[in-house]
Formats: structure tokens, C-alpha cells, sequence
């Protein structure tokens, strides 16, 4: 009883241990790199700077009061409202000159350094006088023209507001026309009368006369000679602000003052708290008289008083209320491009409030909506409240403590919750403008930049949005504080705007900010992050910008990134590599500075970096190195050594670091472009030769070709090689390969610049023909253009034999000159050479030289560099036009963009992938489920399997083409059948097409191996061709040409061997490590890290036949087993060195060997096969078979099950045999099923489903395809 209890437990555990091992398992091929295209943001033009900043620098105050006189107009009351300036006209006989001095000290409060000019009760000469002084020294600065109009009539229907005659006897009336005419353009009016709309209404019209008048004067008679252009007072140009509606009067309220609308915009505060106590309702403070309110203790320029601190919220309120209910660019014209004028019209927002509770409308041009009503003012009342209740307490006791207003951390607060559910399709949060205002205070500063930055962080649309709102000043003011606390914030809100915004790189070399992030990136205790985003706002503030690179420059910044480039973290190193890059790109003087600090020196180090952005960072910087305008001896010894690094890393599994040599070693080409030319001359020549001397002679016992002639085995000063220097890694040696990375200080003695010159061309030449598209396209504009010159300036008789005096190359340095680098010497290793050894590469290819080599024409790339026309056809036609100079061929890339835009995405938020809320992640789990379930229903099948019989048909079809590999996808219910040239895929359940896609291989060559990569989540197909190169494509089922997506392209193995009998690339893929294993026509197996996307590790064979299978225990990642085309069966451990690392050779097999196979778990055995028909079953620790089973004859294909003991054997012979591991024949497949069903044909490849069996009908769920 208890066992029945049991198994059903010990299922369940096993469903949560696989269903846990999906949730573990690596997802490769994943990174940004591999979904995103390569590529920089869009660049949105930002409409936050103003494109001209203007002041207004003159203010004329005309007051028309004729104290003592009322205008026969308009009727009083009585008692009546008399302050103006809150003065009493009657208090006085000189009460005229203090109002204007009063008028003129409140204006000044707003606008201290402009110049006023007051004209009290004037006459039109005074006023015309006044206004055209002022507009002559204001020149293209804006004027305030502010009238008081009390004491004359209303202004009239035609347009004319009154002054004075100079007895003062008469009103006579000013002409806005004239008006306009004096003050000019830009300008600002102020109208404080009855009736005061009228005048806005007849201004435009007028303007829009003058304008009519202007263009028909331009287009008749041109002015008199020394006659000055009449100045355009445009509409646009000109802003009024008028105290009432067409038809209204001022408000006469004796406990108001009579100036109510120059009081508002005035005293703001002052009239506030004046209204505030005039109003009746809502009132929570009792026993505010009117006199109490002008007793309000403190400065209004003080935020720490009560004065100081209502002035502070009534700003924050009406900044917030104007940027929520304004335009975005009526915001930016009145409320960010002049003080005084954002002043006035804060106040005007309390002008309406005010004067509309007495009827009253101020109007404005240009007009404004209504915002009396805004929710604010509610806050505005609170603040109030709250402020006013300590003010008796204050009055009374000189010792009492005032409380501050609780408005900004409420309003923080809710900025924080709109920051919760905050995205770009709601509203704006309204608190913005606050958050900037509490910038200004230390108490909540730390707080507020916390949120901004958390607000910036959403993406570039709230970085535009902040900036709209004004967040530039202040945070350029806050790069002078040395508050330690503020750095991680400050850092990140640059980094921000700096992502959307790089103009702002001028502001910030202006006002000395550099030096902060220079700090910032120098402090040890900074976490990386952070120092992260200080190299990449540096890196912003040197790009394409002189100042910013010459401040840098004084700032130590090189010395600083080098000090850290071995920091753990990959994102420093990455934008530590790309600010040098910037720093002296066209900058000879950071150079040098980079030179003395052996800079190029410490970066190749990098060249090794486990991750591909920092190893494409240092080619970029190592790229810009190349000096552009210096070509002194010194500076050509380094650019060369440097140009020997780049060519290193030309194998670099990563497209994306191969795009960035190409580009680097396409500025070493246009600098010493006439010596690759004659270069390519010399490579041209030596194809020529090789392809007439090199012949097949014989074979080796493992299939190999043996090649004679003086080109394959000529001597070691030879052009093949010279390019000894990067194609070392691809060798046959026992030892580790990879070109050495670490450069001395020594000169370029011991390498030629011919070597140079050629081991570049070379790897361009391999770049050019490599399985990435993009890649090649690249290095094929480079290669075509020197091809083509070089075929022009070529002659039979002039090849070249001295490569040091044939052609003109840099001097060779002297003993005193240092150069930083020196290229890996060329080198072979001598240990297992064999004459099929020191065979290398044809680069030419058959295209590029244009004849087809016959030993290496089945694994030459068939990609054409030039087009087949014959030599004399093309020279003929470049007669006529000179080939363009490579400086003319553009090979750029945006990886700097594309780096930068990781900065302008949202760096707080998890992604998808991490979210557990997100669709993508509900999708993971959905697949996870899934796959369970497909592996609970295959595991009491598999069981059984091995007893079933196996000759059901389910599924047949025609292929495209003739099949060369077959793979089941494990979970979903489609097979991806592999021909020659694509990948048919097909529904094996519904027996339909699904789809087909070209591999884009090149036209010598076929696929030979395939797998799928991540089938447990978004399945990537990994293909590999028998060159030696892989691509891995996404969308691999959706239909049409742009369907698929190239992820991935390398080359796994190159210098594959010549034979009889191809292996081509054999591939054993771990999904479990992120290893790719890869061998075949070579003497090693190449061990790949698709993380790091770079070779790990180059294990020697030791033998004299190519590898036809790989098996490799995913788990352990240490047991290495490789079937050998001469029968032997090779065991390696991945732990020892490589020259220690084979630990076994089978024998026993004396033909091919078809297929090796690792059982799963911790006994199981090796299993393998040879075409000879024999099966034999190995324990790993005896060096003897401990089963074998003997098939057919000649097996074509043989396949194991990986879960069942079941395998599966093609026969020339026309069918199929089926056993278990024990040897029983379970069924032999002869015919197809149906009536009168024909033969089978041969074998050409099985494949099993990973884990399907099918118990019903006893079926083992396989495909045959026949050739």
C-alpha cells in the first residue's frame, strides 16, 4: 500500500524538477544585441530650448492720474476705491512722484537690473519721446510699456488712449498706431483703465495694417537712401495684458486699491492675503483683520519666513497651473524666455481670479484660456489657511516657531503615486513644475531628485517633458553642490538628458560640469553603476564636440578610464572604452596623451573581454586611435601596431565586434591606402601563381587530399605566410591558438610593413566573405575599392619581389622613437604538422581571383567580391573614370548610438522578462507548461518503446530538395528538414508545408548540420554549412523573405582540409551550458560560449581524418566524445589542457563512423557506429566494448533515441531496421504503406523525436526522409 502511495508522489516531484529545470535553463542568443537592430534612437528635435532668450531690459511707467480730478466718463462711488501703489493720491501734494517711485520699486522687484523711466500725467511728445529713447537702447530687447489710465477718459472705438496737454486743460487722445510705431517690437503693455479690452482688440488690427503696409511699401518703391525701416510691431512679437473686458470698469470696492490690476501683478502676495480676508465663506482662520495682514512677518526672497515661503508656493502653483493648462509652446514663450514677462503673467493668473470675483475680465494677447477655477487654487487656499493660523500666534510671542507649510511634501507625495502608475498614455503628472521649485529647497531636495529621476527614467517622452517644464536650470545649478548624496541622483538625471538631449553637452562644458562627472568617474567608492552612467555623460560631452573634448582632455580623462578598465563590471569597461574613443577621436592632442599613457597598450587587453560590447568598445576605440592628420614615422609605427591588433580579433564569433573592425581597420586602409594598393597587387599576383602550381597528388589514410607545388609548402617569408599572424588561431596545433593580445613596447623590427599591410588585407579579405551579411557587406567596400585600383595600377612585369623597396612605406623607426604595440610575429606551430597542415585558406576564394582552385573549390566561399567581367573590359571602362578614393567609401556603424540608447530606455523598471505580470512572462509559463506535459505524456512510453513494433507511417512528403539533416523541434509539433541550399519546415502531425527559408549559404556549399536553440522557449534554428560557418535565424516560420531574422553568424571552423569524402561542419550543441561544439574537416573541435560569443577553447584531435560526430555530456560539461572518419572513437575531458585533454581512443571500429551517442544518466553508456554495420556499447573507464551489435552492411544514417531503448538504421539496400539496445530486430521498413505501396528509397538521414512515443498504435514517432 505504501508503494502505491509513493509513485505517484515521486511523479509529482519529478513534473516540479523539470518544470524548475525550464525556469533554469540558459536562454542563448538573447541579449539586445541579438533582438534589437544595431542602431541609434530617432532623433526627436526638442522644442525646449529657446531659440532666442530674451530680457526686458527698458520699462516705461506713464501714469494719467490728474490727482484730484475725475474724468468726465466715468462716475465714482462714494466712498470709492483711491490707493494706487498702495498710496493715498490725497495724502500728499507730492503723492504723483511716490506712486511712480512706488510703481517703479514693485516692477523692480521682478526686474531689478532694467533700466525705468517714469512719465507722470505726460503729453504725447513726452510719451513719444519716452518710448522711442527706450526702444534705441533696448535695440532687439523687449520694452514694458505700463499705463495707468485713472485719471483721463476710457479709451475710445477709434483707438486712442489720453494723455495731457502741457497745461493740463485738455485730455488729448494717443493713437495706439503711434504707439506702435515708438515702442517697436518685441514689447509688453500693461493697460490699467476702464475699458481696457478695446485696445487689444484695435493693437492687432493696427499691427496687421502696419504689416499690409510694409509688404506693399517692399513691393513698390524702395525707401529714400538713409531713411530708417519702419520697425514691424508684430502680434506675435508683442504681448499686452489689459485689466478689463471692451465694456468693463474697474472695480471700485473702498477696501480695495484702485490699481487692483497693477496690484495683482505687482504685489501678488500682498493682495492675496488682502482678498483672502475680504472673503467671507471658506474661511477656517477667524479674527484676520485687514491690518494684520500687512504684518505678515518675514522677506519675500527668504523661503525659510512665512512671507518668503507663500511667495515660494504661489510660484510652484502658478508655474503649475499655467504648464497644465497652456500650449507647450505658449508655455515656453511667456512663462521661460523672460523673467519679468513669466513674472507678470504668474501674477495675471491671480489677476483673473481676483478681478473676475468683482466682474471684471483681464484679457491678454495672447490670450490665455481661463484658470480661475483650477483645482490649485484650492491648495493655494490651504497654504493659506495653514500659514495665517500662526500669524497671531507669531505677532504675539517673538520666541514662537513658525511650522512650515506641509504643501510641497504633499505635493511630492503625489507626484509619487501618479510615478506608480505613471506611462506615456496618461495624462502628464501635474505636479512637474513643483518638484522642480522643491529642487530649490535642501529639505526636500534629496527626495525630489529621487522622483525626477524616477520620472525621467519612463523614456525619452518624459526627459522632453521635464525639459519643456524647465528642468535644465536647476539641475545644471545643482553640478556645483559637493553634497556626496546627490551624486548617484545627479548622474542619473544627466545621464537621462543626455540620452535625449546631446546639445546640452555645450551648457555643461560652459559652466564647468564636466568636472563633476570627472569626479564622480575618480571616486572608488562610487558603485559601477554610477561610474557607469559619469564615463557615458563624459563620453556625450567629448562627442563631434571640440570644447567638450579639450576640457576633458585638461580634466585627466584618460588617465582616469584607464585606471579602471579592469573593473568587474562590463557596462564600465564598455562606456570606459568608448569615452577614450571619443576623447581623441580627430584629436591629435588626446592621442598623444593616450600614447604616453600607452593607452592602445592597455586597451588590447580588452580585446580578449568576455563580454562582446566591451570587446566592440575597444575596437571602436581602438579604431578612432588611428591618427587622422599626423603621419610622422612614430605616429605610423603605432597606427600600424594597432592595425595588427584589430586584425586579432577578425575571428570574433560576435557580428557585432567584427562590424567595428571593419570599420577601424577601414581608417589604417585610407591612410596608407597606396601601400595596401601595391600590396594587393603582390596578393593578386601570388593567387595567380598559386592556382597553376598547387595539384591533388594522393590521398592520406583519412581522406585528406596531399598537395604539391612551391605554394603550399613554400617557405616562410611567403605571402601565405605572412597572414600567419591571424590565421594561427585557426590551426591544427595541440596548443591553445589564439593570437597573442598583449603587445610590448618593442618597434615594429621584427615584422615587416609589407607583413602588416598583407596580414590586414588578408582579414579584411576573410571578413568580406564571411556568413554575416552586414559584415560583408562592409569589408566588401573596402576590399572592391583597393581591388579595383590595384587592377588598374597592376603590370605583369611588376610584381613585386622586395615588398621594402618596391613600394613607398613609412620609414622603419629608429632606437629613440617608441612605438606602443607590436604585432604578433608570424609563427607555426610544429608539433603534429602534416603536409595537409600547412595548407591555408585560399582568401581569394574562387571569385576573388576569378578561376575556380579545384582542391579548395568544395569549401570556398562562392560569394563574388567583383563582378566577372575580365580584366581588360573592366580597365577599359575605368579609363574613362579614375576608381574613388576609400576616403569617398563611408564604412560607419552605429554601435556609439546604439549604446547610448540603452541610457534613454528605462533603467528602474524590470523587463518583460523579469515582470512577472508582463504577457511575454505569462507566455514563458504557458510554454513551460507545456513542455512538461509533452515530456509526463512521452516518459511511460519511452519505457515500453523498446518492445514495440515501429512500421506505421504517419507521415510522407516530397522535400524541396535532397535532404542532408532532419531535426524534430521537441515541443511543438513541426520538423525542419535541411537540403542544400534552405530549410523546409514541415506540420509531421498534419502533414502540411509550413514554410521555407534560404539559408543564404554561398553557392559551393551545403547545409551539414542543424539544431534548434532554446527549443523550451522562442526556438532560434542554428545552422551550420561545410565552410565552416553557422547562422542562427529567428522568425524561422514566418512566411515571406523578411520573415526570418538573422541573429547570429560566424564561422565555427575555417582551413578546412581538402577530402575525398566529406565530413563538412559537424555540430553538437548544449543547451544547458551555452556551448557550441564544432569540428569536421579539421584536426581540432572548437569549443564556442555562445554568452561570450568567442572561442574558449581549441581541442587537438590527434588524427589523420576528419570528425564526422560529436556527443558531449551536457550536464557534467566535462566528457567529450568524437567519432573519427578512420573509425576511431575519441574521448577528451574539457577540464585538462589541451595538449592533456584526450584521455581515451576506441579502436575497435575499423570504417567511418556514423554516429556516437552519450546515454543520459550517471551509467550510461557510449554508444557508436560505423558504416560497416557495427554497434558498439562503451563503459567510459575500459578502453573495450562491452556489447556490440551488428547490423547491415553500409549503414547510410543511424539514429538513438535519447530517452528510448530504441535506434533506428538506413541500408543502401532500400530499408530500415529498427532494434532495441539489446540487438532485437523491432520492425524493418521496406515499403510505403497503402495499396500496392512501392519501395523505399535510401536512407539519406533519421531523426527521432527527442521524447514522443506513441503507445496506442505502438509507434515510435520518427522521420525518414529518402534520398
Amino acid at each position: 500500500m505504501s508503494s502505491e502511495l509513493e509513485v505517484p508522489f515521486i511523479n509529482e516531484i519529478q513534473e516540479e524538477e523539470e518544470e524548475a529545470r525550464d525556469w533554469d535553463l540558459l536562454i542563448a542568443f538573447n541579449e539586445l544585441r541579438h533582438r534589437e537592430k544595431i542602431q541609434g534612437s530617432k532623433k526627436v528635435a526638442q522644442t525646449w530650448r529657446m531659440k532666442e532668450r530674451m530680457k526686458t531690459v527698458s520699462v516705461a511707467l506713464v501714469l494719467c492720474l490728474n490727482v484730484g480730478v475725475d474724468p468726465p466718463d466715468v462716475v465714482k462711488t462714494s466712498p470709492c476705491a483711491r490707493l494706487e501703489c498702495w498710496i493715498d493720491p490725497l495724502s500728499s501734494q507730492k503723492a504723483l512722484e511716490a506712486i511712480g517711485a512706488n510703481l517703479q520699486k514693485q516692477y523692480e522687484r521682478w526686474q531689478p537690473r532694467a533700466r525705468y523711466k517714469q512719465s507722470l500725467d505726460p503729453t504725447v511728445d513726452e510719451v513719444k519721446k519716452l518710448c522711442s529713447s527706450l526702444r534705441r537702447n533696448a535695440k532687439e530687447e523687449r520694452v514694458l510699456f505700463h499705463y495707468n489710465g485713472h485719471g483721463v477718459p476710457k479709451p475710445t472705438v477709434n483707438g486712442e488712449i489720453w494723455v495731457f496737454n502741457k497745461s493740463y486743460t485738455q485730455y488729448i487722445p494717443l493713437s495706439v498706431y503711434d504707439l506702435q510705431t515708438w515702442m517697436g517690437s518685441p514689447s509688453i503693455y500693461v493697460y490699467d483703465c476702464s475699458n481696457a479690452g478695446i485696445i487689444i482688440e484695435l493693437f492687432r488690427q493696427f499691427s496687421q495694417q502696419r504689416e499690409n503696409e510694409l509688404e506693399s511699401g517692399l513691393n513698390g518703391s524702395t525707401p529714400r537712401f538713409g531713411s530708417p525701416t519702419p520697425a514691424v510691431s508684430s502680434v506675435r512679437n508683442c504681448i499686452q495684458l489689459a485689466a478689463c473686458g471692451v465694456s468693463e470698469l474697474l472695480p471700485m470696492n473702498p477696501e480695495l486699491p484702485a490699481d487692483l490690476f497693477t496690484s495683482c501683478l505687482t504685489t501678488p502676495i500682498r493682495i492675496a492675503l488682502k482678498w483672502y480676508v475680504l472673503q467671507n465663506t471658506g474661511r477656517l482662520v477667524p479674527n484676520i483683520t485687514l491690518d494684520l495682514v500687512d504684518k505678515v512677518p518675514g522677506q519675500l526672497n527668504d523661503r525659510r519666513t512665512m512671507l518668503g515661503e507663500l511667495n515660494w508656493i504661489f510660484t510652484a502653483i502658478t508655474d503649475t497651473i499655467a504648464w497644465n493648462t497652456l500650449p507647450r509652446e505658449l508655455f515656453q514663450k511667456l512663462f521661460r524666455q523672460d523673467l519679468l514677462v513669466a513674472s507678470l503673467f504668474r501674477n495675471f493668473l491671480l489677476a483673473e481670479r481676483i478681478m473676475r470675483s468683482y466682474n471684471c475680465t483681464p484679457m491678454s494677447s495672447p490670450r490665455l484660456p481661463p484658470t480661475y477655477q483650477h483645482p490649485m487654487w484650492q491648495a493655494w487656499d490651504l497654504a493659506l489657511d495653514i500659514c495665517l493660523r500662526q500669524l497671531p500666534t507669531l505677532l504675539e510671542d517673538e520666541n514662537a516657531q513658525f511650522h512650515h507649510s506641509p504643501f510641497f511634501t504633499e505635493q511630492l507625495t503625489a507626484f509619487q503615486v501618479w510615478l506608480s502608475y505613471g506611462s506615456e498614455k496618461r495624462n502628464p503628472p501635474e505636479q512637474l513644475p513643483i518638484v522642480l521649485q522643491v529642487l530649490l529647497s535642501q529639505v526636500h531636495r534629496l527626495r525630489a531628485l529621487d522622483l525626477l529621476g524616477r520620472f525621467l527614467d519612463l523614456g525619452p517622452w518624459a526627459v522632453s517633458l521635464a525639459l519643456s517644464v524647465g528642468i535644465f536650470p536647476y539641475v545644471l545649478k545643482l553640478l556645483q553642490s559637493s553634497a556626496r548624496e546627490l551624486r548617484p541622483l545627479l548622474v542619473f538625471i544627466w545621464a537621462k538628458i543626455l540620452s535625449v538631449d546631446s546639445s546640452c553637452q555645450t551648457d555643461l562644458v560652459k559652466d564647468n560640469g564636466h568636472k563633476y562627472f570627472l569626479s564622480v568617474l575618480a571616486d572608488p567608492y562610487m558603485p559601477a553603476e554610477h561610474r557607469t552612467m559619469a564615463a557615458f555623460v563624459l563620453a556625450m560631452i567629448v562627442n563631434d564636440y571640440k570644447n567638450g573634448q579639450d576640457a576633458a582632455l585638461q580634466g585627466n580623462v584618460i588617465a582616469t578610464c584607464l585606471e579602471q578598465l579592469s573593473d568587474p563590471s562590463p557596462s564600465l569597461r564598455q562606456w570606459l572604452a568608448l569615452c577614450l574613443g571619443k576623447v581623441w577621436s580627430n584629436f591629435d592632442n588626446a592621442r598623444w596623451c593616450g600614447v604616453r599613457d600607452r593607452a592602445h597598450e592597455k586597451l588590447s587587453v580588452l580585446l580578449n573581454d568576455p563580454s562582446p560590447e566591451v570587446r566592440a568598445s575597444v575596437v571602436f576605440a581602438l579604431g578612432t586611435f588611428i591618427s587622422v592628420t599626423d603621419r610622422s614615422d612614430q605616429a605610423n609605427n603605432i597606427d600600424l601596431g594597432v592595425g595588427m591588433m584589430l586584425a586579432s580579433v577578425g575571428n570574433d564569433g560576435s557580428p557585432l565586434v567584427r562590424k567595428e573592425v571593419v570599420v577601424a581597420l577601414s581608417s589604417l586602409v585610407q591612410q596608407f591606402e597606396s601601400q595596401f594598393t601595391n600590396v594587393v597587387v603582390q596578393w593578386m599576383e601570388e593567387e595567380k601563381q598559386k592556382e597553376k602550381s598547387a595539384t591533388v597528388t594522393g590521398e592520406v589514410p583519412g581522406g585528406w587530399n596531399l598537395v604539391s607545388g612551391t605554394t603550399a609548402l613554400q617557405s616562410s617569408n611567403s605571402t601565405a605566410n605572412i597572414g600567419a599572424s591571424f590565421s594561427s588561431s585557426d590551426s591544427y596545433s595541440g596548443e591553445s591558438t589564439t593570437v597573442r593580445r598583449t603587445y610590448s613596447s618593442s618597434t615594429l623590427a621584427g615584422t615587416t610593413f609589407s607583413s602588416v599591410y598583407m596580414t590586414v588585407w588578408k582579414v579584411l579579405v576573410q571578413l568580406a566573405m564571411g556568413p554575416h551579411r552586414e559584415v560583408a557587406e562592409m569589408a566588401k567596400q573596402i576590399v572592391n575599392t583597393l581591388k579595383l585600383k590595384a587592377s588598374l595600377s597592376a603590370r605583369p612585369t611588376h610584381v613585386i619581389q622586395n615588398p621594402k623597396t618596391c613600394y613607398s612605406a613609412p620609414s622603419s623607426p629608429s632606437n629613440t622613437a617608441p612605438i606602443h604595440g607590436t604585432p604578433p610575429q608570424n609563427h607555426f606551430p610544429e608539433d603534429h604538422s602534416t603536409p595537409g597542415s600547412q595548407m591555408r585558406r585560399d582568401y581569394s576564394s574562387p571569385h576573388l581571383s576569378g578561376k575556380v582552385n579545384s582542391y579548395t573549390s568544395p569549401h570556398g566561399r562562392g560569394k563574388k567580391l567583383l563582378s566577372e567581367r575580365n580584366s581588360s573590359s573592366l580597365i577599359h571602362e575605368e579609363k574613362e573614370e579614375e576608381p574613388k578614393s576609400l576616403k569617398s567609401t563611408s564604412v560607419t556603424t552605429e554601435f556609439f548610438d546604439w549604446s547610448c540608447r540603452h541610457f534613454a530606455q528605462p533603467l528602474m523598471r524590470l523587463s518583460e522578462e523579469q515582470d512577472p505580470e508582463s504577457s511575454s512572462h505569462h507566455r514563458r509559463e504557458f510554454r513551460f507548461l507545456r513542455n512538461n506535459n509533452v515530456r509526463q505524456e512521452a516518459r511511460e512510453e519511452q519505457i515500453r518503446a523498446g518492445f514495440n513494433r515501429l512500421d506505421v507511417e504517419v507521415f510522407v512528403n516530397k522535400n524541396q530538395g535532397i535532404p542532408s539533416v532532419i531535426k524534430f523541434h521537441p515541443y511543438e509539433g513541426h520538423v525542419a528538414v535541411a537540403d542544400k541550399d534552405g530549410i523546409c519546415f514541415w506540420d509531421w502531425e498534419q502533414g502540411t508545408k509550413i514554410n521555407y527559408i534560404y539559408n543564404e549559404n554561398l553557392k559551393n556549399t551545403k547545409i551539414s548540420a542543424m539544431d534548434f536553440i532554446n527549443p523550451h522557449d522562442e526556438s532560434l534554428l542554428l545552422c551550420g554549412t561545410d565552410d565552416g560557418s553557422v547562422r542562427i535565424w529567428r522568425n524561422y516560420l514566418s512566411e515571406g523573405y523578411d520573415g526570418k531574422e538573422l541573429v547570429m553568424a560566424f564561422q565555427a571552423i575555417s582551413d578546412l582540409i581538402p577530402t575525398v569524402r566529406r565530413a563538412g561542419l559537424v555540430l553538437d550543441w548544449e543547451q544547458e551550458s551555452g556551448m557550441l561544439l564544432a569540428s569536421g574537416d579539421v584536426r581540432i573541435i572548437r569549443i564556442w560560449d555562445s554568452q561570450r560569443e568567442t572561442k574558449v577553447q581549441d581541442i587537438p584531435t590527434g588524427a589523420e581524418s576528419c570528425v564526422t560526430s560529436l556527443a558531449s555530456d551536457s550536464f557534467g560539461r566535462s566528457l567529450l566524445i568524437a567519432g573519427c572518419g578512420d573509425g576511431s572513437v575519441r574521448l577528451f575531458d574539457r577540464r585538462l589542457a589541451p595538449s592533456e585533454c584526450r584521455v581515451m581512443t576506441l579502436r575497435e571500429h575499423n570504417r567511418w563512423v556514423v554516429k556516437v551517442h552519450l546515454q543520459k544518466g550517471s551509467e550510461g553508456k557510449i554508444v557508436s557506429a560505423s558504416n560497416a554495420g557495427d554497434v558498439r556499447f562503451w563503459d567510459p573507464r575500459f578502453t573495450e566494448s562491452v556489447r556490440t551489435l551488428n547490423l547491415t552492411q553500409g549503414i547510410t544514417a543511424l539514429e538513438i533515441h535519447k530517452h528510448a531503448d530504441v535506434l533506428a538504421c538506413g541500408s543502401p539496400n532500400q530499408f530500415i531496421g529498427v532494434y532495441n539496445t539489446s540487438g532485437d530486430n523491432l520492425s524493418t521498413i521496406k515499403y510505403h504503406e497503402g495499396f500496392l505501396g512501392q519501395r523505399i528509397g535510401a536512407a539519406s538521414c533519421l531523426a527521432f523525436h527527442p521524447y514522443k512515443v506513441h503507445n496506442s498504435s505502438h509507434l515510435m514517432y520518427f522521420l525518414v526522409l529518402f534520398l
